[in-house]
């Protein structure tokens, strides 16, 4: 996760404020606006962690079902932020040769 120094802190609040007066100037209301920030920093902290779910919930301060939950509500697709694949099963991994053996 990425730290800020004060001063950046300063400097994304008042980008934010000014975002928020263009807002609600061109007639975004409360509920829009609440389910944007929403999707977008979701979506932000989950392309963060290639899709992982948990990691992304640890990173926002949530728990994985409340995160998985929010994802399903805001209708964000992310199974699509993924890296790759999925791993195996672990019926597909190899036994290794002395487990093998013993069976």
């Amino acid at each position: 996760m990425m730290r800020q120094t004060l001063a950046e802190r300063g400097v994304v609040k008042d980008q934010l404020e000014a975002l928020i007066v263009h807002m609600y100037r061109s007639g975004i209301t409360y509920s829009e606006a609440v389910c944007e920030f929403r999707k977008k920093f979701i979506l932000t902290v989950l392309q963060d962690s290639n899709g992982n779910q948990c990691k992304a919930a640890r990173q926002l301060g949530m728990h994985r079902n409340t995160l998985s939950r929010t994802i399903a509500d805001l209708k964000l697709d992310a199974k699509a932020l993924r890296n790759g694949g999925r791993r195996p099963p672990r019926s597909a991994h190899s036994l290794p040769a002395e487990r093998k053996a013993v069976r």
